[in-house]
């Protein structure tokens, strides 16, 4: 099995490729150990001294390193981590159980406003930042500002303010005179 790594804007995540659907029913994010308790894939990645966070995308697997790890010392047990859980044949997740989504918060009068919003997001913003082996997803709109939570390589990029500001609020703002601002959430 050879498997891709790739370079995300955030230099503290790597993208690794397995060549395989790594999960299919949308993106899952693991913050911690304790997260990683229903996926044997996550948990075998976090066993790795230095890992900070893991993120299951279609295809890929982001890794988040914590500051003081350099990835020379780090990237080939994570490589051998992910090679060992696939030929094992192991499941990716113990159960199919969706993992909680965080709570959409807008007031019902702005439901079709909501609606563009998410439209927008899934067919021109999650394509792009998932190349980058992360996610945003909707999470409120509130007084024309639009808050977005960002995961996987997304979460902590240095670049994320500017995909924020520049790209997805000049889109949003393009299509939906009514939103003024987006902001990013936890």
């Amino acid at each position: 099995m050879f498997i891709q790594t790739e370079a995300t804007p955030n230099p503290a995540t790597l993208k690794f490729l397995p060549g395989k659907v790594v999960w299919a029913d949308g993106p899952l994010e693991f913050t911690s150990e304790e997260d990683a308790e229903r996926s044997p894939l996550a948990q075998a990645i976090f066993a790795v001294p230095g890992v900070e966070g893991v993120f299951f995308g279609y295809d890929f697997v982001t890794v988040t390193k914590t500051e003081e790890t350099n990835w020379p010392h780090v990237k080939p047990a994570i490589l051998g981590a992910i090679m060992e859980h696939f030929v094992s044949g192991m499941p990716v997740m113990l159960s199919d159980e969706p993992a909680a989504a965080g709570e959409e918060e807008f007031d019902e009068a702005d439901a079709e406003t909501v609606a563009t919003i998410k439209e927008l997001l899934e067919t021109r913003v999650r394509p792009a930042v998932a190349q980058d082996g992360g996610d945003i997803t909707f999470r409120k709109f509130k007084d024309g500002v639009v808050y977005l939570n960002m995961r996987g390589a997304c979460a902590g990029c240095p670049s994320s303010t500017a995909t924020l500001r520049h790209g997805i609020q000049n889109l949003l703002k393009h299509f939906l005179p009514d939103v003024q601002e987006v902001r990013a959430v936890a």
